[in-house]
């Protein structure tokens, strides 16, 4: 998939003083779901749970997310 969610949450949450339980609440999502975006299994992300995880982190969808090219033999 071309474009791949590249959420370093730990990171994010470290420099925050923030829980993964916490930003599950503030974004309101479920920490299963979240996991998911965090562990780059996500195929989808809703644009409010994108505004959202940018609301609370305090930052932009660009560092969230980010382009892959697809190769010639596997896309």
């Amino acid at each position: 998939m071309p474009i791949a969610v590249d959420i370093d949450i730990d990171v994010m949450l470290a420099r925050r003083k923030m829980s993964v339980g916490e930003l599950a609440d503030r974004v309101g999502i479920t920490p299963a779901n979240l996991a998911v975006l965090k562990n780059g299994r996500a195929k989808a992300v809703r644009f409010a749970t994108l505004a959202a995880l940018c609301e609370v982190l305090k930052c932009q969808p660009g560092d969230l997310l980010r382009w892959e090219a697809e190769d010639a033999a596997g896309g």
